[in-house]
């Protein structure tokens, strides 16, 4: 009796152990899910930060390119003035050219008629005239010709601070697109979780899988043939991607641009009914009665997009019953907007 007493003993005793074992391993899930938590809030404070900085180079290159256009407008009006200038300029020196030739007339006049005092004299104040005004021609013509020269030194300026403005305007334009690469490989990152989560909410299923970036529910899980109303047993499939699109939503930036991508498929058999007159009818209100179903489970309207593709998009090229029904089908895509 002592014997079993002493082992009864012993064997209670071993839960303290277990006990310790089980503290310790729920602070070491406490641990890691604080690490989690902080990882992401500094992971959010860095998107914040590559946001402000992407509407600043925005603002940016929008001041350079009103500058620019405002550049180019004062170069077009001093260019106008420069050829107004030179055209005025000719004219000023053919006058002159012309009051010389009338001044050396006159000159050549006055030796001839040595015997006409008064006509001698009525040259000679015609040539004192004459060689006035090519005075002040000339003056006229230096006085434009350095109007000319401060214009073409303010092209040249105007010329110079136009390629620095281009230059500037495509480093910016380069850093605006890095900045956008970066969006898009933010939202694939997203796309590719939701996609995971999918698969592991709803298994591996021949009539619901994933293709490349699209996410592929076979028409007949959803709807009757020939209708666009839900059936009853989709609702299940679909609250599971409701609410993963839900918990996703919850993830991604508010400013990243997203829609889920609904799109409709038929096959190619024609279908002709008061209801639906062509395959395009029946595809987009299939994709519709989708994104309302998605909308009243909470998924933001704001992110919902509903595509209608018919026939023309088929998956199996065949006319045999399983190509057709490969090719009805809803397809979801997580895209920018």
């Amino acid at each position: 009796m002592a014997s079993t007493a002493t082992r009864t003993r012993r064997t209670l005793n071993v839960w303290p152990g277990y006990v310790d074992a089980l503290a310790t391993l729920l602070l070491s899930v406490v641990f890691l899910l604080t690490i989690f938590v902080v990882g992401q809030f500094f992971l959010s404070q860095e998107l914040t930060g590559r946001d402000e900085t992407l509407v600043r180079l925005n603002r940016q290159i929008a001041d350079l390119t009103d500058l620019l256009a405002l550049e180019r407008s004062n170069r077009r009006s001093q260019e106008d003035e420069a050829r107004n200038l030179r055209t005025t300029l000719a004219g000023v020196e053919a006058e002159r050219d012309q009051a010389k030739s009338q001044a050396e007339a006159a000159t050549v006049s006055q030796g001839a008629a040595g015997a006409l005092d008064k006509q001698l004299e009525a040259e000679r104040g015609a040539t004192k005239r004459a060689l006035s005004q090519v005075d002040l021609l000339n003056e006229q013509i230096s006085a434009m010709r350095r109007q000319l020269a401060a214009l073409e030194d303010a092209l040249a300026a105007s010329e110079s601070r136009d390629r620095e403005s281009q230059a500037r305007i495509a480093e910016l334009g380069s850093r605006l697109n890095v900045a956008l690469a970066q969006k898009v490989q933010e939202l694939a990152r997203y796309r590719s979780d939701f996609f995971g989560r999918l698969r592991q909410i709803l298994g591996n299923r021949p009539d619901i899988r994933v293709v490349g970036d699209r996410f592929v529910l076979q028409s007949e899980v959803l709807f009757p043939a020939g209708s666009a109303t839900l059936k009853p047993e989709a609702g299940p499939e679909l609250d599971r991607i409701a609410g993963a699109i839900a918990d996703l939503a919850k993830q991604i930036p508010a400013d990243l641009p997203w829609v889920l991508r609904v799109d409709g498929h038929t096959d190619a058999r024609p279908i002709n009914t008061s209801q639906f007159p062509s395959n395009w009818a029946l595809s987009a209100a299939r994709a519709i009665a989708v994104v309302q179903y998605l909308a009243g489970k909470g998924t933001p309207a704001q992110h919902l997009l509903a595509g209608a593709f018919g026939e023309f998009q088929p998956l199996d090229a065949g006319t045999t019953e399983e190509a057709y029904a490969r090719n009805r089908r809803i397809e979801m895509k997580l895209t920018e907007r």
